[in-house]
C-alpha cells in the first residue's frame, strides 16, 4: 500500500491509529500486516520529516552564531 505524503502530524496521527488496532489485537493476519506495513511506512516518512526539520534547525542555529547578537558586548554579554 503507497503512503501519500502527509503532514507530520497526519502521519503520527495514523501511525498511532495503526498501533491501537494491532494492539486490540482483533485483525486477522492478513489485515495485521497490512497495517503493519502502513505502519512501517508511516514510520519511515516520520523519520525523514524530523532529520528535515533537525537539519533546519542546525542551519539556523548556526547562522545565528556567525553574527553577534544584537546588543551584545565585546564580550558576548
Amino acid at each position: 500500500m503507497a503512503v501519500k505524503k502527509q503532514s507530520f502530524e497526519e502521519s503520527m496521527a495514523r501511525l498511532e491509529t495503526i498501533v491501537a488496532q494491532l494492539e486490540k489485537g482483533e485483525c486477522g493476519l492478513d489485515q495485521s500486516l497490512k497495517l503493519f506495513e502502513e505502519g512501517a511506512k508511516l514510520a519511515v516518512q516520520c523519520e525523514e520529516l524530523l532529520d528535515r526539520a533537525e537539519q533546519k534547525v542546525s542551519l539556523l542555529l548556526a547562522d545565528d552564531r556567525e553574527e553577534p547578537f544584537e546588543g551584545a558586548d565585546a564580550d558576548g554579554l
